[in-house]
């Protein structure tokens, strides 16, 4: 439907059309990343997954970067129909037959792979155990949605996905154009994202290998770090002279590893919550925040700014530096929680070593509920 969706805009000649078309596309392409973050789960330990959230987050780097390479050969296509048209329907149709792949060979969890046989189908399950995030379950359980909703760590990743995404929404409308401000043509420009697309996948890999290195991973502490090449490249952008457009398209680059962060903030959100509906509940919000800040963000890109585009760039600054604030909070609170539970299962009979974990490994219980989980920050 999203590929469909992106077809029948080629066919456009009026701004209310491709309004409603967008808004339909936008609403195809809502299920995407939340659907990978949970199948994701579904298929990996805590552990693993940052690494494997970060592969195939990695498209969104390539999608830049071959977008780049494959705008610029449809910007030399001499045909009856606008170039822009033509990379409406190449680009819809490459989506819609992907979707059709999807379809047929993704299984939604490790009971219903069927590449797998029974034996490997239980493996694949047990594996999980130490999650303690229970399994998937159809039933809408009320209470988990009113729990997810009184937890202050579902309002801490909502406003995460928001200041975290208001530069996404102005880079990625805007990118194009502040990089035509270095003096480039409007083809040249395409091309140019290509390094940046390239950059953004090195960023993913780098983070979510370096935290994989790590016993109890540092998610909180690899988001602080990979943001801080997009808090100097924004500075840059700001008060670098506007002459100097080499150092200004490598402050731009640098805009990029914004990505990286976000790849952990997602594995935040799926390693720290259990119970299925209040994971879906939570996944949720955390994407109306990630739709809220692409949705603020080029608001801030005035026209009669361009080509500095002053506002827009302090936008990206104190966007990173309130997310640098929020991170700095979950960390001491997931940290100070965990302490509490070991405090009381130490008190209790058989201590921290007696606990039962087989008994709630895959019961649907929230994170509240279940005295076993600990969180990972």
């Amino acid at each position: 439907m999203w590929g469909f969706f992106l077809m029948l805009q080629a066919a456009c000649n009026s701004f209310a059309t491709l309004s409603v078309l967008r808004a339909l596309a936008g609403a195809a392409e809502a299920c995407s990343d939340p659907s990978f973050m949970l199948i994701t789960q579904m298929w990996y330990t805590r552990k693993e997954q940052p690494l494997r959230i970060g592969l195939w987050y990695t498209a969104n780097g390539a999608g830049i970067a071959l977008g780049g390479l494959l705008g610029y050969a449809i910007g030399h296509i001499k045909g009856a129909l606008a170039s822009w048209r033509y990379e409406f329907i190449i680009i819809g149709a490459l989506c819609c037959i992907w979707g059709i792949v999807i379809g047929i060979f993704m299984p939604d969890s490790p009971v219903t792979a069927k590449f797998l046989n029974q034996r490997e189908k239980r493996i694949a399950v047990e594996r999980l155990k130490s999650n303690q995030t229970g399994i998937e379950n159809k039933h809408l359980k009320g209470y988990q949605v009113i729990e997810a909703f009184k937890d202050i760590k579902t309002y801490l990743l909502f406003f995460l996905a928001l200041v975290g995404n208001i530069p996404n929404g102005g880079i990625s409308n805007f990118g194009t154009l502040i990089i035509k401000g270095f003096g480039f043509s409007t083809l040249v420009t395409t091309l140019m994202q290509i390094p940046y697309g390239v950059f953004i996948i090195l960023s993913i890999l780098t983070c979510v290998f370096l935290n994989d290195r790590f016993a109890d991973n540092k998610r909180c502490l690899f988001i602080l770090l990979f943001l801080c090449p997009n808090i100097a490249g924004a500075f840059g952008l700001r008060f670098v002279a506007e002459e100097h457009h080499v150092g200004r398209y490598f402050c731009y680059l640098l805009t990029g590893p914004y990505n990286a962060a976000f790849v952990m903030i997602l594995s935040l959100q799926i390693a720290n919550t259990a119970g299925h509906t209040k994971k879906v509940v939570t996944n949720a919000v955390l994407f109306l925040g990630y739709c809220t800040g692409n949705i603020a963000g080029p608001f801030f890109y005035k026209t009669n700014q361009s080509p500095a585009y002053p506002l827009g760039i302090w936008s990206m600054i104190v966007s990173h530096l309130l997310e640098v604030v929020v991170v700095i909070t979950f960390w001491i609170l997931m940290k100070m929680e965990n302490a509490r539970r070991d405090k009381i299962q130490s008190e209790q009979e058989g201590g921290l070593e007696g606990r039962d974990l087989d008994a709630t490994a895959f019961v649907d219980l929230t994170d509240r509920e279940n005295l076993n989980f600990r969180y990972i920050y």
